[in-house]
This record gives C-alpha cells, structure tokens and sequence, in this order.
C-alpha cells in the first residue's frame, strides 16, 4: 500500500488499489503535532448515501434529485452538531455526495476525508472523517479474512456433527487507519465495519431452491435468517481474529466504529468484545485483548438506559456501536484516556419516511474521551 497525505496538496487518502476523493487542505499550525486533551468518535450509518438517480443494490431505485438535496442537508447538518474527531460511516456508496455534505456542514477544512478509491456509486464502503492533523500513515480497507482464518470443527463429543463455514471475505470491506492526538502518545487504530444486517438472505434466488421449490418454500425466512446469522458471527469472528492480533501482548489503543447489526450483549458484541469485566469502586484491572462497549460504560453513570440505535417492527435495539480497548477504560491499569460520556441522536427514528426527511434509519452515536492517564 503506497501514499502520502502532503500539507502543501488537497488533503488526499490513500488505499490499496489508488487514490481517493478527499477533503480539501485545512489550515497549516493544525497538521503539524497535536496534544489533544479531549478526544471524541462518533459512528454514523448514511442510508445509502449515493448520488441522485443513481440506484443502490440491483432492485432498488435511488434518490430524486429532491430527495438527495434533503439528505444531503440532513446529512451536513448531523456533521455540524456531532463535532466528532472522528466519524466512523457506513452505507456510502459515492464520495461525491460525501463531499458535499461536508462542504455543506461548514466542515470541510476541519477534515480530511477517507474514503476508498471506487466509492463510485456501484458499491457500498465504509469510510472516515478525520480531523486534520491527526491521521497517521495511509488507510486501508480490508475485504479479506485473515490469513489462516478457519471456522472448523469436528465436533467437541462423538454425538457433535462436524461444520465447517468457508466464508472468506467481509460483505462490506473492513476501513483500518491510525490516528496520532498526542505528540508524545501511541498511535490509536481505528477499525470502521459494517457487518451482515439481520436481514434473510434471499434464497429463493438459488437454484437449489429452485430445484425443488415446493419443499423449501415454508422454510425460506428460516434459512434466509439462519445464512445471514452465519456470515455474521462469521465476519465478526474474522474481525475479532483481526484485533488480537492488534491488542495482544502490548499496550495498543484501539477504537472499533460500526454498525454490527446486533446488540450490546449479542453473542457478535460477545465475540468481539470477548466479555471483559466491569469494575467498580476503586477496583483496578483492565483486559489486554477485550474490548469495552461505549454503551455500557454510559449505563454505569445513568439512572435510565435510553439507548438505541434502530427501531423495526416497533422493536428499538442497540446496532450501532463504539468499542474501545483498555487503554479508554476508567478502571485500567494502562488507562490513558478517562471516559466523558456518550450521546446519541435517535429522535429522527421515529419517523419512518426516511426518504420524504432526509434522515437516516439508524441513531448516530458519539463518545468522548478525556486525556488522564492512570
């Protein structure tokens, strides 16, 4: 992987395979070290975020030249009120329209936009905004699983049927970049994801179906879910197999950003967060390869737990998630960064018009961070 982000250029991003469209340069004093003291994420799904009469997926008819200016503008303004340092987003499909709610947000000199090379309007990624001056190095989108990855068993007793999953790739490729907020301080790696939605896969697509139609027809919902759990866990897993091997056995910063389309106490938020454990008093610990959801570390300083992120059949449940490792954890050892709470915007959930307002079908949440080391 090759680039530069060079101050006396536009702002570029750079990812395997070329070059992406960015924001445009920010002041000069702000690309050079930076010592923050407050730090903040926000993860963001954009509802197929694509230019005007452009269709997303291969059924489904894009936005009106009226609909994407609503969007457009809803979108800039989410970007004005998060204020975030960095802004995980899911379901963008053109950078383009990006640009322009950035521009519109009155933003866009504030930050550099990461977003992968063919993030032409055919193919939905996941992409960044970043404060400048913080980026360190070039990004990359990880759409493979890992090298010696395997889902295999035989079986943990005699009784115990073999399986074996051969999936082997993310549906939406996995955005990995580091940010440098302390002069003096580690790299922190940010991972963007968005992982198989609950949605069934369509199976009355595949020829096996088709084959024999009236014996699988009562059970299509059964196998659609079940295929679409699978590949979720699955990319889960392949991602959580990703972070070990970023947290293990060193003191690494790591922040995880995304829609995993599944709760806080899931067994996809189990598997990669790998379930630490909550201190409270004055107990002091902290887990080298867990992760620690956002969302609980909010429920500890609330009387009430308000949080969702996603609302279907009148069922309101948490997709869209911050993760952070130890070094973000109050209770830590290795604490760095002291917890300063979460906020999330979920009011426009209880529209379902989307695209008559111009909102997004997911809550936008942002969690902040206070520089106090242990």
């Amino acid at each position: 992987m090759s680039g530069r982000l060079a101050m006396d250029e536009p702002r570029r991003a750079f990812g395997p395979g070329g070059e992406a469209t960015v924001a445009p340069p920010g002041s000069q004093p702000e690309e050079r070290a930076m010592n923050l003291r407050q730090l903040s994420f926000a993860t963001f799904n954009l509802y197929n975020l694509n230019e005007a009469g452009v269709a997303v997926y291969t059924d489904r008819d894009g936005w009106s030249e009226d609909e994407h200016r609503r969007k457009i503008a809803w979108t800039a303004h989410q970007i004005q009120l998060m204020q975030a340092d960095v802004v995980g987003l899911q379901e963008l499909w053109h950078a383009d329209s990006l640009q322009r709610a950035l521009e519109a947000s009155g933003e866009a000199d504030r930050y550099t936009m990461v977003v992968p090379p063919d993030a032409d309007g055919r193919r939905i990624v996941c992409a960044a905004l970043v404060r400048n001056g913080l980026l360190a190095g070039a990004p990359e989108w990880i759409a493979d699983f890992p090298e010696g990855f395997l889902l295999r068993s035989s079986g943990d007793d005699p009784q115990t049927p073999q399986v074996s999953v051969t999936i082997r790739g993310f549906s939406r490729p996995v955005l990995h970049f580091a940010i440098r907020p302390r002069e003096a301080g580690p790299e922190v790696h940010v991972y963007v994801c968005h992982l198989k939605s609950k949605a069934p896969h369509q199976v009355f697509r595949e020829a096996w179906y088709r084959r024999d139609e009236s014996r699988y027809q009562p059970h299509t919902l059964a196998l659609g879910s079940a295929l679409a759990t699978v590949r979720r866990t699955a990319e889960a897993a392949a991602l959580r197999f990703i972070l070990t091997e970023r947290l293990k056995g060193n003191d690494t910063p790591v922040v995880v950003l995304g829609d995993i389309n599944d709760g806080q106490h899931s067994n996809t938020a189990n598997i990669l967060t790998e379930q630490p454990r909550y201190l409270v008093g004055d107990a002091r610990g902290g887990a080298d390869n867990a992760l620690y959801t956002a969302q609980t570390l909010q429920e500890y300083r609330d009387t009430r737990d308000v949080y969702y992120t996603h609302v279907h059949q009148d069922i309101r449940e948490s997709l869209d998630h911050i993760l952070v490792s130890e070094q973000f954890y109050d209770h830590s050892r290795k604490r760095q960064w002291l917890f300063d709470g979460l906020v999330i915007n979920n009011d426009h959930l209880n529209f379902d018009n989307h695209k008559e307002s111009g909102t997004n079908d997911h809550g936008i949440v942002r969690a902040s961070f206070r520089w106090k080391p242990a």
